[in-house]
Formats: structure tokens, C-alpha cells, sequence
């Protein structure tokens, strides 16, 4: 077993950082997804650094400044060094509850700073645009975003669920690192659409949510087994959620033959889809945290990618990515 110390590292676009083919969403030790426990949490990070994940993915928006104050206690006694620590701003609470977006310069200077003082670092190696704002131009807020590069508080730029033109744009102004979308097998229409510019333009995709918010594991079978935010999410939701369940059946088959998990297969499907790709899942568990390293060591050919991308067609999840009132911040 080659095992993630060992392997191959890739490049995040054109910054000069590099990290480990496989790394960490953090938002989960946040209470995102049911209760949290932070020191249980600060564990799984450093856990997670000595198995040789060094890509950590957190946003001021998990928690509002929780998990980068966890990452900071995580982070202490010499484990900063070697780590590309990424974080994102954009989105805020509003009266009600209802998260909105801002990409307004001087708002982003503000996160910048806050997010600083929470992570206990000097400078923040990616930092992302959480959400697009249609109300900025992406020139401005990107235009504030190289202010921070010109400073030194942040090494590189990236955007997060960004349409192409969007990119292109932004780009222009200063050179994006990285674009994060939703990339799994199940759910890719956009990132595939994505994909095409960010090559283009030697930019990284960062796949988050690799696994379906765990559906590509093949441990949720009912919605009632389902005790967090995920329950409203429409692709776990009654006709949905059965018909997906369906492609992940197709993965677990295959996923026998090979002698891996459904979840090793999925993250080794979209290991396959390029060096440029990075995902990064999430969990709370160690042992989750164990299973989705190894799937490193599982090797596709050409012929077994694409039978399982023919087993699961693009455009094949059932229900919206997200609940209907979180869609329109999506892929703007």
C-alpha cells in the first residue's frame, strides 16, 4: 500500500502550493451534521495531519468562526507548518436566520481579518469566495481578494460554486488557484461544465462533497436513519432517494469486485478525473477518516472509469443539490 504520505502530490493551479491527493472537510466538526464534539474534533484533525492529510477546508460560515477557532487549537504546538490551510467568506447571518451573501471589497478585507485572528495564523493559504455575490461585480470583490495577496495575509484565490464565465472573469484580474464544486459521481453536471475552463486556464478543482453527503458510502438507506441537516436535502427525499440508491447499489457491486468499499471506489473515481482534482470529504469519524485515505491505494483503469461513470450517467442524482431555498446562491 502506497498509502497518502507517499503518493504523488498535486498542484493548486498556478499558487506554487501543493497538497496531499486527498484532503479535509472540516465542517462537519462544527455541528453541521448533528451534535460536534471539539476536542473529539481537534483529535480528527491532527489525526488526520499525522495520516498525511495537509489540505484542512474550513469557511467562517461553519459554526460563524467555530471551525477556525477549533482548526487553531488543532493547528498549535508546530503543526501549522506544511499545511495548506484554506478558508472561505461571503455568506452572513440575517435577521431571521437567513444566510445571504456579500462580495462587497471592504467586507472582504473584514473577513479576512476576522478569520486571521480566529485560525491564530499570519496568512491564509487559500482563500475562497463562499458564494458568488450577483450584486458585485466579480471584479471587485476578486479586485479586494488581491489586495489581501498583495499584503501577504493570503497566498492564493479560489471561488467556490462559480460559473465559467465567472472564472474567466475573475481570473483577469487576478490568477484563481482554485474553483470548488460538488463533484461526485452522482452529482457533476456543473463541475464537469466547470471543468473545461478551469483547464483551460490551469486552475485546480477542489470536489467537495465527493461522497453525496454520504450517500455514495452506502450507510443511509431511509431518510428516517437520518437525524441532521441532511434530512432536507431533496435528494434524500422519498422517490429520490430510492432511485439513487439504486446507482449506489451499482457502485457497491463493483465496489466488491475491486475489493474496496462503495466509498474507496467513489473517491477513487474522482481521483481518476485528473491531477488537477483535489477532493475533500468530511466526517467525524476516525475510522471514516482511515477508510477514505486508503482509497488512495485503489487503482482504476481506464476501462473500470468508465464503466462506473456509464453505471452512474451525468446528471443522474435525483433531487436538487441543495434545499430549495439554498439554490439560488448556487453557480452563480
Amino acid at each position: 500500500m502506497a498509502g497518502l504520505k507517499s503518493a504523488s502530490r498535486r498542484k493548486i493551479g498556478g499558487s506554487g502550493l501543493t497538497c496531499a491527493p486527498i484532503g479535509f472537510g472540516c465542517m462537519s466538526l462544527s455541528g453541521i451534521y448533528g451534535p460536534s464534539d471539539d476536542d473529539a474534533g481537534i483529535r480528527l484533525v491532527q489525526h488526520a495531519l499525522d495520516a498525511g492529510v495537509d489540505m484542512l477546508d474550513s469557511a467562517n460560515a461553519y459554526g460563524w468562526g467555530h471551525n477556525e477557532e477549533l482548526l487553531a487549537k488543532a493547528l498549535a504546538g508546530g503543526r501549522r507548518k506544511g499545511v495548506v490551510v484554506a478558508t472561505k467568506f461571503g455568506q452572513y447571518l440575517a435577521e431571521g436566520g437567513r444566510q445571504l451573501v456579500n462580495g462587497k471589497p471592504d467586507y472582504v478585507l473584514k473577513c479576512a481579518e476576522e478569520s486571521l485572528s480566529r485560525l491564530r495564523i499570519d496568512t491564509i493559504d487559500l482563500y475562497y469566495a463562499h458564494r458568488i455575490d450577483p450584486t458585485v461585480p466579480i471584479e471587485d470583490t476578486v479586485g479586494a481578494m488581491k489586495r489581501l495577496v498583495e499584503q501577504g495575509k493570503v497566498r492564493a484565490l479560489g471561488l467556490s460554486e462559480a460559473r465559467p464565465d465567472t472564472i474567466r472573469r475573475a481570473h483577469k484580474v487576478h490568477p484563481i488557484a482554485a474553483v470548488q464544486m460538488e463533484c461526485s459521481l452522482l452529482y457533476r453536471s456543473e463541475a464537469t461544465e466547470v471543468l473545461e475552463m478551469t483547464r483551460a486556464l490551469g486552475i485546480s478543482l477542489v470536489a467537495y462533497s465527493p461522497l453525496g453527503r454520504s450517500l455514495l458510502t452506502g450507510a443511509v438507506q431511509a431518510v428516517t436513519e437520518i437525524k441532521d441537516a441532511r434530512s432536507r436535502f431533496p435528494r434524500f427525499a422519498g422517490n429520490n432517494l430510492a432511485k439513487n440508491l439504486g446507482y449506489v447499489e451499482r457502485i457497491a457491486a463493483m465496489a466488491r469486485e475491486k475489493g474496496c468499499t462503495p466509498a474507496q471506489l467513489a473517491l477513487a473515481w474522482v481521483l481518476a478525473q485528473g491531477d488537477d482534482i483535489v477532493p475533500i470529504p468530511g466526517t467525524k469519524s476516525a475510522s471514516r477518516l482511515d477508510e477514505n485515505i486508503a482509497a488512495i491505494d485503489v487503482r482504476l483503469t481506464a476501462a473500470e472509469v468508465a464503466r462506473l461513470s456509464a453505471a452512474v450517467p451525468l446528471g443522474a442524482g435525483a433531487g436538487d443539490r441543495y434545499p430549495e431555498a439554498m439554490m439560488g446562491a448556487l453557480y452563480r
